[in-house]
């Protein structure tokens, strides 16, 4: 199923599961118009092209265990495969490090962390200043409130 073969159902059907992942074959088909066969088809289609890549819960900082969100900036000290591949194996390894961008810019990545508190996020940073002889600069900033996130606001604290 390419891109520019999804027709409205398969784009609603997106939008639907990505606004609540846990709807059943029945609701969807309640909702689109379409038998609930039909939508377990094409949930499974799209699952099987990837455009769907898992099912998720969003957990709360508190039910997370994680209350500590940063961001990271990586520069790296030198554009070679060396380089990378020695960051993106601590990035594959390290489970406190939640999300990695690719960007352009000043810096070449940006990582979200979540973790306990300052010491867990210390501990991070050493580790990857450890990396030094790929890591040119790190640059942290520490998350005060989580406003929307993954599409949805985030009840006040």
């Amino acid at each position: 199923m390419a891109s520019n073969s999804l027709d409205d159902y398969d784009k609603e059907l997106l939008r639907l599961l990505r606004d609540n992942g846990r709807l059943l074959n029945q609701e969807l088909s309640d909702i689109v118009g379409l038998s609930s066969s039909q939508c377990s088809r094409r949930r499974i289609a799209l699952e099987q092209d990837g455009y769907i890549l898992g099912y998720h819960a969003q957990l709360s900082p508190k039910g997370d265990g994680t209350p500590v969100l940063g961001l990271i900036e990586v520069g790296l000290a030198r554009h070679s495969s060396d380089a990378n591949d020695a960051f993106l194996r601590l990035v594959r390894e390290e489970p406190l490090i939640r999300d990695v961008y690719k960007l352009t810019g000043s810096y070449d990545y940006l990582m979200k962390v979540a973790v306990e508190g300052l010491p867990e996020l210390n501990g991070l940073i050493n580790r990857l200043a450890a990396l030094r002889d790929c890591i040119a600069t790190l640059r942290t900033s520490v998350v005060l409130e989580r406003i929307k996130e993954n599409g949805v606001l985030m009840p006040a604290p």
